[in-house]
Parts: structure tokens; sequence; C-alpha cells
């Protein structure tokens, strides 16, 4: 039997936790996870609902049996190879069906999604050069947009706490403002937001000779606050970097294969981007991995003798890691098998209703808003700091793991949740948001 006080005591004494304060640890240690299957964890303080996904890459929940069966007979044949000078059927076959998907022909493996972005980044550089854009080395993104946390993908970020200390380095990045926010698919802005269009395209205009790349999340920022903005907007983006010979960087990270009811986010709006970058929910969350899919008219620049230096030389150790390859295989073929696109977006109008409800009940969140099986909301002010953090901390207690991020809450559970298990967090999320407040005005 494993001693739990002495296990977190060992764990605070060596780990360093990610994206963590490590001093709230002392009132609060780190739940110890046993085992993890669907949409629950069972820990140490019994079985927590996974609201978030486990940062937003169990796209099929935890443990699934085709995804574990898929690892365990590809560990039979070989757990790894390197990548630059072979190949092998899952990888072959898991290219294929990508380029189905995006409609990119070519695929370049990687590890976790700051990697592929980074990737993306160097080809649209490295591009532009070849092309004889000498002074086209700079980007366009989004603001409140996140891309990663290499020095890289932090600086074409415009997340503050994240990104601050770091703010002096890596590659000069202009951003977009004035951005349409949407509720959802029904709001008027999704299908037509010239206003704001006519103002943002004089900005880009004026700097477009600079830019060799527009890089943003498409249709939800994630770590910016869950905010969903216009497909007609993405629409007018992609038009534009196409008149001015731009490369369009879709990061799909979060928002790829079905988490919007897509498989990409971008079918919201019809756009084929240059470069797409996909991680988190491709293998379930069952092993890191990435890729880059790759416009061929950007493929063809690099493609030439050795001597003429228009290799792209960037290399992974684990680039196209077998057991994440058939993870990611199995993954796919789940989602289509169990028609997750659909369910997924009937899971999300419940939870939107199930948020409204929070929201008219609690009188504590506003700004509802959500496209596919991801809602959010915003926490009204209080008195007490860090009131989103409380709600985690209450949530935890009776059985959910929520994640706000400041003070935006938001669900993003796994693409196959059960509608019951959404009842079930609803009422734990009401629960938690009240007693947090209540705590904050002194009433417990």
């Amino acid at each position: 039997m494993v001693n739990t006080d002495q296990l977190i005591a060992k764990d605070l004494k060596h780990i360093w936790h990610p994206c963590s304060q490590m001093k709230d640890f002392e009132t609060f240690p780190p739940i110890v996870v046993n085992k993890a299957q669907g949409s629950y964890l069972y820990t140490n303080k019994g079985p927590v609902i996974d609201a978030i996904s486990s940062w937003w890459c169990k796209s099929l929940g935890h443990g699934h049996p085709a995804v574990i069966a898929a690892i365990k007979n590809q560990l039979d044949c070989f757990e790894h190879v390197i990548g630059a000078n072979t190949t092998h059927t899952a990888a072959v076959e898991l290219a294929e069906k990508l380029s189905e998907i995006t409609g990119k022909q070519h695929v370049f493996f990687a590890s976790d999604g700051s990697s592929a972005v980074e990737i993306a980044m160097k080809l649209a550089i490295h591009a532009s050069q070849i092309k004889g854009h000498k002074n086209k080395n700079q980007f366009i993104a989004l603001k409140n947009g996140y891309h990663g946390e290499t020095i890289g993908t932090m600086s074409v970020s415009d997340l503050g706490l994240y990104k601050t200390p770091y703010a002096s380095f890596g590659v000069q990045c202009h951003y977009i403002d004035d951005i349409p926010y949407v509720s959802g698919l029904k709001d008027p802005l999704w299908t037509n937001c010239d206003a704001y269009w006519n103002n943002v395209v004089q900005q880009l205009n004026k700097i477009c000779d600079k830019v060799c790349a527009i890089l943003l999340e498409p249709i939800i920022q994630g770590a910016g606050g869950m905010l969903c903005y216009s497909a007609d907007f993405l629409s007018k983006i992609s038009s534009w970097a196409k008149e001015k010979d731009i490369y369009l960087i879709a990061d799909e990270i979060m928002t790829g294969i079905g988490r919007t009811g897509e498989w990409l986010a971008c079918d919201h709006a019809r756009i084929q981007p240059d470069l797409i970058c996909l991680s988190k929910g491709l293998t379930s969350g069952s092993i890191p991995f990435s890729c880059v899919m790759i416009d061929s008219a950007l493929f063809d620049l690099f493609y030439d003798d050795y001597h003429t230096g228009k290799s792209f030389l960037h290399s992974h150790t684990y680039s196209g890691n077998p057991l994440a390859i058939v993870a990611a295989l199995a993954t796919i073929k789940t989602i289509e098998q169990d028609n997750l696109l659909m369910h997924s977006q009937e899971l999300g109008k419940i939870m939107f209703s199930y948020l409204q409800d929070i929201a008219r009940d609690s009188r504590k969140l506003v700004n509802v808003r959500g496209v596919g099986a991801v809602v959010a909301a915003d926490l009204i002010e209080s008195s007490q700091a860090r009131i989103g953090f409380k709600i985690y901390q209450e949530a935890i207690k009776q059985g959910a793991l929520i994640r706000p991020i400041g003070n935006t809450l938001y669900w993003l559970p796994p693409l196959n949740t059960d509608k019951e298990i959404i009842g079930k967090l609803a009422e734990i999320t009401l629960n938690s948001i009240e007693k947090a407040y209540n705590k904050a005005q002194g009433y417990e």
C-alpha cells in the first residue's frame, strides 16, 4: 500500500511541476493518481472527472482499449527506429490518413506542440529565403494567442505572464488587436465581420513586405482564455495572406482532431492553410507526438540536389516514433467508427446549455461561449485573489478536475464523454463556484 503523505513529500522534494507556483503545494498538495479510465481519474481524493482532458489531450479519455491495444501490438514488433533513413507501414498509413483529413500532401513528424510550431516557423522563414525574400522574416499573430514554450514559439505568443521574462528574445512579431470574438456559431459575427476586417486590413497592408507568415490558433484561442472568434475573420485572413504571398500557419495543437466538431477548426472557415500543426488529441494523449502538415508548393521549394543548400535539416530523435504513430491511427479510426465528430457537436450543445444555467443560477459567470466540445465563461470579480484557483480546489474536493485559466472557467472533456457525466460535472461546478465565492465573502 502506497503511503500517500510520503509519496507527496518525496514528490515535492524532487519534482518541479509544470505551469505551477510550487509554493501553492504547501497548502494544496498534488493529487495522487492511482488509475485513470474513461473520463475519470482515480485518486487519493476519490474519483475525479477529468473535465479538461488532462491539458486538452485525452480526446478518447483515459485507457481507451483501441489505443492501448495498438501500442501493445507495436511493442511486439519494435518500439522505435531512426526516422531519417527508415520507414514502416504504420508511418505511411498515418501520413496518408492525415493527408486525407487535412488536404496537405506532406507531413513532418515531431514530438510535442511547441516543436511542431517551431518547425512550421522555421519552414516559413527558410522558404521565404529560398524564394529570394531575404527581408521577410517577421510574423503576424493574434492578440491573446499562445503557441508554445520554446523561445521561438513564446516570441509569437501574446500572454504576458508566460512571456515577460523572455520578451527580448526570439523573432519579431506584430499582433492583430481588433479580433471579432463570438459566443459561438450562432453569433452574427461568425459569418460577417466586415466592420472589424476593414480596420485590420489597413494595418496589415503596412507591414506585409516584412512578414513571412501569419500564425494563429484557428477559431479558439486556448491559453488566452478559450476565446472564440469569427470564422469569417479567419477566412478573410487566409485570403489576404494568399494575396500577399504570406504563409498561413494554423496552430491546431488543441483544436485539431475533432475538438471543435470538425476534424480541423480551419474547416469551419473552409480554408487551406500552408502549414497545419497537430498534437495533443492526435494520440489521445497516450504518447507525446506532433506533426506539421505541409503544402506541396512549400515542400517543392526544398526538393533539390543536396549541394544547393535547400535541405530542411531539422531533426527530432523520436520523429516518427512507431508507438505514437499507431496510437494516432487508433485514435483517428475510433473517432471515425464512433462518429465522434457529430458526438462532440452534440456534447458541446449540452455543455453550453449547462454552463448557461450555471451562469444564471450562480450569477458569477458571464460571456458564456463555445464551439464544439469546448465551452467557457468568465468569472466575475471577487474580493478574493485567484478566485479561479479557489474554484479548482473546491472542485477537486467534490470530484472534478477543473483548472480555470485565470478567471476563465472552461470544460474540455474527452470527445466521447457521456452526457450523464456532464450533468454531474455541472453540479460540481455550480457547488464549487458558490462555495469559493461564499468563502471569499466570509460566509464560510
